[in-house]
């Protein structure tokens, strides 16, 4: 009976509801206080929806990791295009990132690697293996173009919402499902939408995909929500377009905040002033 829900993003296939809810309850908790509100939020407050699991392999694949998968794993179409949006993005807020030149438009096979080996060496994909950087990719498109599994997703965040529900925060590809969720289930009590590191902007790949409800069309305000906040880093490559208010109006509170290394880190997101206000807004109602 949570009254903030919170949607993860990509990239959670092996952790959990309650690993996702040690970490992002703390950081919401944080969050009030910065922004010196007088809610709180217990334990029971929060609840993390998790789907992760419905992209990891099952058998033998899970005790070894992430499949090996390489530039040729790349498919044609979205994730392609996003793999060279996330590259001219990176190369935009990171001058050790050379930028894409005319000759990506081709979207060769030789772009693609291009793009993988570009971003490698950028501060915000620091570390990450080139495997799970195609993974990512996988899931964004598995999400938006796989009708079941987004039924799948959208109906774990349909088991957490209650009548008590006044918040909902989504990350990254969970700004997405949250969204989405929203707009289908406007009898919702929800009344305060955090989104942050979102992709909800990108035309083409994520905005016109967008399900707003059995009527409703992208760009739609999503259900009874009367308070709507998006946060991005200025360095956050995954939050391509940071100013959500051109396409969903200007109700939309859209602000940058300063993430340090973690551009797009979950928590470095919650437990600023800003979150914490948004998550003021609905949770003392």
């Amino acid at each position: 009976m949570a009254r903030v829900v919170c949607v993860h993003g990509i990239g959670q296939q092996h952790t959990g509801e309650r690993e996702l809810h040690r970490s992002w309850h703390p950081a919401l908790a944080d969050g009030l206080i910065r922004a010196g509100a007088a809610a709180t939020l217990g334990a029971d407050d929060v609840r993390c929806v998790f789907y992760g699991d419905l992209f990891r392999p099952p058998g033998r694949t899970l005790a070894l990791g992430d499949p090996p998968l390489e530039a040729s794993d790349v498919a044609e179409g979205l994730e392609t295009e996003l793999l060279l949006q996330w590259w001219a993005e990176a190369a935009r807020t990171d001058t050790t990132v050379l930028p894409p030149d005319a000759r990506t438009l081709a979207r060769t096979p030789q772009a693609v690697q291009r793009a993988l080996n570009a971003l490698s060496r950028s501060r915000f994909f620091a570390g990450v293996a080139l495997r799970s950087m195609v993974l990512d990719l996988k899931q964004v498109r598995g999400y938006l173009c796989d009708p079941a599994l987004r039924d799948a997703v959208q109906q774990r965040v349909a088991d957490a919402v209650t009548e008590r529900t006044r918040v909902v925060v989504g990350h990254s590809l969970g700004s997405v499902v949250a969204y989405e969720a929203l707009c289908a289930h406007p009898g919702w009590p929800v009344r305060s939408l955090l989104t942050v590191g979102s992709p909800l902007g990108i035309r083409n790949l994520v905005f016109d995909r967008l399900r707003a409800g059995a009527a409703g069309s992208p760009g739609d305000w999503p259900g009874a929500v009367e308070h709507w906040t998006n946060l991005a880093d200025e360095g956050d490559v995954v939050a391509l377009v940071k100013d959500l208010r051109p396409l969903f109006g200007e109700r939309v509170v859209c602000q940058v905040v300063h993430n340090g290394a973690r551009a797009h880190d979950a928590t470095r997101y919650l437990n600023t002033a800003e979150a914490g206000r948004a998550v003021d807004a609905g949770a003392r109602r």
